[in-house]
Formats: structure tokens, C-alpha cells, sequence
């Protein structure tokens, strides 16, 4: 593979998450790729005031990842705008695969894609879409000047949106699930809705279709309580019902996901897969804000670079060792294996240390032990100049563990 597609780490997107821990990955000197299909900053780059980041008081979320951009790039980041489509995270060499046709490998990846917005999936609602169905306000909220727009939830995002979709619209009518009076969202955002004079509220409703040949002509509401269904003209609809991990092109690539698609993770971010990690929206966590994610890609990031490092010294210390290796794989929830362990080292300085023993743990090294063929612990593998040897038989009897040895 040619070297200008062999990275140290690489960056599935280019969010808050991706951009943090591309800036840590640069700084630590590691060949940094981020791959991003879209422009980069994602869903943050619609967000038009953001007052809760440290240290900037106010900003618009578009300023804030140029911000992180350019942080990125001094440290010598590279960014890719493509798609990736495929991977395989079976080998030390981990490959991806993208939508132009590409092929990258890292010793590293964290998976940084974030979420994306999620579709009820009602008629009408995929044919219209960009013909007055939209899912962000700031992109396309100028579009409906004078108009009447429907917004669908009750969330924060929903009626922050909502309220900016005011200064263009004629009327914005919120269709609620809940009784009257009842909003998903904090309740400054909920006493600003309710007051503003030019959203109106639809409660214990829901959008059944969505109507209208090549535009955008109405909306079908059903009451939750009577059943009744009802035709509301308008000319816009916004859905606002919530995220997806935008995950899905990870599927097949052994990456442990829950129903929804969200990435369950250590306190490292590490994933289920050696040296794949997640970061950001995309991994299941109990708070989503740009501070948050960018806390998972320093995490990440960091705990990436002590990865890459730990195969630098396995290639170090073991394959170019000028002593032959006794290579140790344990479990270290299994007394027996602990016990073989200290007696295989004992045995080896008794002999002078003719050996270079290193120890590797299977709970973390499960790649390394599929490659030898390891299943179980204790085992042990002779290796010189990272040829194996012969493999031991892991016997506790001091005298029959010597005799292999000599």
C-alpha cells in the first residue's frame, strides 16, 4: 500500500469530537487523517448561538469548529471529504474503505461520525424532502419567508428552531404529542415558545402524511385522543423528533452497537475491537453537548497514541529482540495463569535469563492472541526475531517447565 495512504491514525468525521482528538493526534506527532463526508464541523455548523462552550461566551457553532479546524491543522492534521464505506478492523493494519473508492489504513481508529436526524418516515415525508420538508432550521428556514411552516416536536431543539423559523414565517404551528401546556425541552426555551405570538400549538397530535404533489401543500394530523384526523395547510414542515448514530455504515465490521446503533465504550473509549475507538454522539453516554464530545476525542485520541505505542514496542521488544522471547499470554482473572506466570519467570533467571519474557494479557490483546492461534491462557509461544519457535506446555512442575527451556 502506497505510503500516502498509510496513516498512524485516522478520523471516521469531523465534529467537535473528531476535531479534538485530531488535535491531540497531531500534537502527539501521529499522522492524522479525518475523513468527513460533509463540511467540516457537522451538525454544529447549524448551530447558531452557542453560550455554554468554555471560554467563548458566545459564539455561533460555525466559528467555533473553523476554530477547531484551524487548530487542527497547525499541528499538521489531514482532512479527506469522503465517505467511508467499509472497513476491516481484524488486523493490526486496520483498512478503510471509502465511497471514491479509497483504501486507508491506521494503526489506530476512532469512530467520530456523530448522529444524524431521525425520520418518521410517514407518506409524503422522503418524496418532499427539500421541496418544504427540512430537518434544519438554519439552513433552510429563510426559504419559508412569509409562509406558514409546521414543526414537528417538542424538545429543545424543536422549538429553539421553531422560534428562529418565526423570524421568516408567517406562523409556526408545534405539533405536540402531550397534553396541554406539557414540552420535552428546558423550561426557559418552553416559556419563550408560549408566549411568542407567532407559534401556535397543536397538542396530543401527531403528522400522519404529509401533503402535496412536487411542494409542500399541507400536513395530516391525528388526534391521539379521539382518532380524528385532520388536514392543516402550511407550505414547511421540520421534523425535530431526535437523533441517530449515524453508525450505519459500520454494520458489518464486528463493532458492537445496542438496537439503536449507539457504540457502548470503556472509560478510554475504547470499543469491543483492539484499537478502534469512539467518540462523541455516535457512542452511547449520558450527556451530548460539543464540550462532551470534544472530551471523548481528547480521551480517545490519547488513549490511541499509548496503543500505537504499545505496538511499536511489541515490534521493539519482541520481534527484533536479539534474545529469544518467551511470549506470555495470561489471564489475569485466573489464579492458574497468574501462578504459571510468576513460575516462568522464576524458572527463567534461575537459567541465568537466556530469555526475554514478555507478558500479554488476554482481556486487551485479544487481535495479538487470535494471530498466534491463542484461545486460552496460560500459553506460551518461543520466538526468535519473531519466528516462532516451538510453544510450551504450560506445566505448574518446576522440573518439567526447565527442561523445555534448556
Amino acid at each position: 500500500m502506497a505510503n500516502s495512504y498509510s496513516y498512524d491514525l485516522i478520523i471516521l468525521g469531523g465534529g467537535p469530537a473528531g476535531l479534538a482528538a485530531a488535535i491531540y493526534g497531531g500534537r502527539a506527532k501521529l499522522k492524522t487523517l479525518v475523513i468527513n463526508k460533509g463540511t467540516v464541523g457537522g451538525l454544529v455548523n447549524t448551530t447558531r448561538e452557542i453560550v455554554n462552550y468554555p471560554g467563548y461566551g458566545l459564539i455561533s457553532g460555525e466559528e467555533l469548529m473553523k476554530d477547531f479546524c484551524k487548530h487542527a491543522e497547525s499541528f499538521g492534521v489531514e482532512f479527506l471529504r469522503d465517505e467511508a464505506v467499509g472497513s476491516d478492523y481484524s488486523r493490526e493494519d486496520k483498512l478503510i474503505r471509502t465511497k471514491k473508492g479509497k483504501v486507508y489504513a491506521a494503526k489506530a481508529v476512532i469512530i467520530a461520525c456523530g448522529s444524524e436526524p431521525r425520520r418518521l418516515n410517514i407518506p409524503g415525508e422522503k418524496r418532499l424532502q427539500g421541496s418544504g420538508v427540512a430537518y434544519c432550521a438554519t439552513c433552510d428556514a429563510e426559504f419559508f419567508a412569509g409562509e406558514d411552516v409546521v414543526v414537528v416536536g417538542s424538545g429543545d431543539q424543536a422549538l429553539e428552531e421553531g422560534m428562529y423559523i418565526t423570524k421568516f414565517a408567517r406562523k409556526v404551528t408545534v405539533v405536540v404529542l402531550h397534553e396541554e401546556g406539557i414540552l420535552d425541552c428546558n423550561k426557559v426555551s418552553a416559556e419563550r415558545a408560549l408566549h411568542n405570538e407567532k407559534i401556535e400549538f397543536v397538542w396530543n397530535s401527531t403528522l400522519e402524511e404529509v401533503l402535496g404533489e412536487d411542494q409542500v401543500e399541507g400536513v395530516r394530523l391525528k388526534n391521539l385522543k379521539t382518532g380524528a384526523s385532520t388536514e392543516l395547510a402550511c407550505q414547511g414542515v421540520f421534523f425535530f423528533v431526535g437523533m441517530l448514530p449515524a453508525t450505519h455504515c459500520l454494520k458489518d465490521s464486528g463493532l458492537e452497537m445496542d438496537e439503536q446503533g449507539y457504540i457502548p465504550v470503556k472509560e478510554r473509549m475504547e470499543t469491543n475491537l483492539e484499537g478502534v475507538y469512539a467518540a462523541g454522539d455516535n457512542r452511547v453516554k449520558y450527556l451530548r453537548q460539543v464540550v462532551t464530545a470534544a472530551a471523548d476525542g481528547a480521551t480517545a485520541a490519547v488513549a490511541a497514541e499509548r496503543y500505537i505505542e504499545e505496538l511499536k514496542a511489541f515490534n521493539r521488544d519482541v520481534l527484533h529482540s536479539e534474545k529469544q522471547v518467551l511470549l506470555l499470554f495470561f489471564n489475569a482473572q485466573k489464579q492458574e495463569s497468574l501462578t504459571f506466570g510468576t513460575l516462568l519467570e522464576g524458572v527463567n533467571r534461575e537459567l541465568n535469563e537466556p530469555y526475554k519474557v514478555v507478558k500479554v494479557d488476554m482481556a486487551t490483546k485479544k487481535n495479538l492472541a487470535k494471530n498466534y492461534g491463542i484461545a486460552s491462557a496460560p500459553a506460551v509461544v518461543v520466538l526468535d526475531q519473531g519466528t516462532e519457535v516451538k510453544r510450551l506446555k504450560c506445566s505448574i512442575d518446576e522440573e518439567t517447565l526447565k527442561l523445555q527451556l534448556l
